[in-house]
């Protein structure tokens, strides 16, 4: 007997295991924070058409824009993904030998400009899910969520 509920617990914790979903991989996917399925985005970050978020979650129904004007703080984390990314360029640039002189302000503001118009499409995404997966209270994994969906079976007496 007590061997059968060690089995039966040990297929319920490979099951539980089975459908975990790592914080990291679902960040980088950009997958729903709680169920960790579903699409946030159609397309790709960098594409000739222009990156969509989806409304509601495909798997659990989530609601990504909690209420009106939710994403206004995102703007705020693109803005110091933004700074972050224009001080690593430019600090590499110096140590690659770009002199910080007054002949090259044109090559340090071409250098701003080129960085934050090609890491734009990133830092609309990603600044997005960081709001989503870390910046959200009361928004966090829910792991029974991940499991595929079952079709409703019929019930026999309603045939």
């Amino acid at each position: 007997m007590r061997q059968i509920n060690k089995m039966q617990s040990q297929e319920m914790e490979d099951e539980h295991k089975k459908y975990r979903i790592s914080t990291w991989a679902g960040f980088s996917g950009c997958k729903c924070p709680r169920c960790r399925v579903g699409n946030v985005f159609v397309g790709r970050t960098y594409s000739l058409k222009p990156q969509k978020m989806i409304e509601y979650c495909s798997h659990c129904n989530l609601r990504y824009e909690r209420e009106p004007g939710y994403f206004y703080v995102a703007m705020y984390v693109s803005y110091a993904l933004s700074i972050a990314e224009i001080v690593t360029v430019c600090t590499a640039s110096y140590i690659l030998g770009l002199d910080m002189d007054h002949k090259n302000l044109y090559a340090y503001m071409g250098i701003v400009i080129l960085t934050s118009v090609l890491l734009a499409p990133f830092n609309y995404r990603y600044s997005r899910m960081i709001l989503l997966y870390w910046l959200s209270p009361g928004l966090g994994y829910e792991q029974w969520r991940s499991k595929p969906k079952t079709p409703k079976k019929d019930h026999p007496s309603t045939v």
